[in-house]
């Protein structure tokens, strides 16, 4: 079966690596998670508390990181997806990261990309002119980057596919996994 690529960094949302990670697998789709370097990741968890005005953060899973971006080869790939949490802040800067991007979107390859997520896509300009969801804190950055932001658990424009954060998991991969179904 077909291998989907999934790209984080330390600070990533630990349900928005493992869900998919595992449901891809479930699925039979052999599946790389790739980071700025091969290390072992450290993830955190983002939970919603009465009191809080944002989410709170605390310390994760851990996970190996199969491939380092300047081992990626995107042509090897079917799909990328695009988990969120504190990740994508710096994970956007990295010209490595950018070049794997915009080689899935140049191949018309689908996408899948939740909570901050969005901010990976939109520094290599695949925002512009789609319709897209995120974490709902995100709005004016989507706008910035020239998307219309829509406040729903999933939103498919093509083969991008967004979520909003983790509690649309079931939506989100539902989703997702109609638009590689029919890609083929």
């Amino acid at each position: 079966m077909a291998k989907i690529l999934i790209v984080t960094g330390d600070a990533a949302e630990s349900l928005e690596v493992l869900y998919p990670y595992q449901r891809l697998l479930e699925e039979g789709y052999e599946v790389d998670i790739a980071a700025p370097a091969r290390k072992q990741l450290r993830f955190v968890v983002h939970d919603f508390e009465p009191g809080y005005d944002t989410y709170t953060e605390k310390p994760g899973y851990t996970w190996p990181a199969d491939l380092a971006f300047s081992e990626v080869d995107p042509g090897a790939y079917a799909a990328v997806v695009l988990p969120g949490g504190r990740a994508p802040e710096y994970l956007r800067n990295d010209p490595e990261l950018r070049k794997i991007l915009k080689a899935f979107f140049d191949a018309d390859k689908p996408v899948a990309q939740i909570c901050h997520g969005p901010l990976l896509t939109a520094s290599v300009g695949g925002l512009e002119g789609r319709r897209v969801t995120a974490y709902p804190a995100l709005e004016p950055d989507m706008q910035a980057a020239g998307a219309d932001f829509q406040d729903s658990a999933a939103v498919v424009d093509g083969l991008l596919v967004s979520s909003r954060a983790w509690p649309d998991h079931p939506t989100w991969m539902r989703e997702f996994l109609k638009v590689l179904r029919a890609k083929g």
